[in-house]
């Protein structure tokens, strides 16, 4: 699954535009590599989003097409804030 609608179905980032605004402006790595929206994440990526003067670490635990908004959660794992 591409990292844009991944970042979108666990509702990190509430849509896929600015998911992939994201990617596009650099703010988005996985495994310590900046990625595009396109990257094919996997379960086990590390994956770091940076908001401003935050940062988001995750870890991949699940990549799912379909899920509801309460499950959204179990898709990742935070490693940092």
């Amino acid at each position: 699954m591409r990292i844009d609608k991944f970042l979108k179905i666990s509702r990190i980032i509430k849509r896929r535009t600015v998911a992939n605004d994201a990617c596009d402006a650099s703010h988005v790595s996985v495994n310590g590599r900046t990625v595009k929206a396109s990257y094919d994440v996997k379960e086990g990526d590390i994956v770091e989003i940076t908001f401003g003067e935050k940062k988001l670490k995750i870890k991949v635990l699940d990549v799912r097409d379909i899920v509801r908004k309460n499950d959204a959660t179990s898709l990742y794992e935070v490693v940092t804030e």
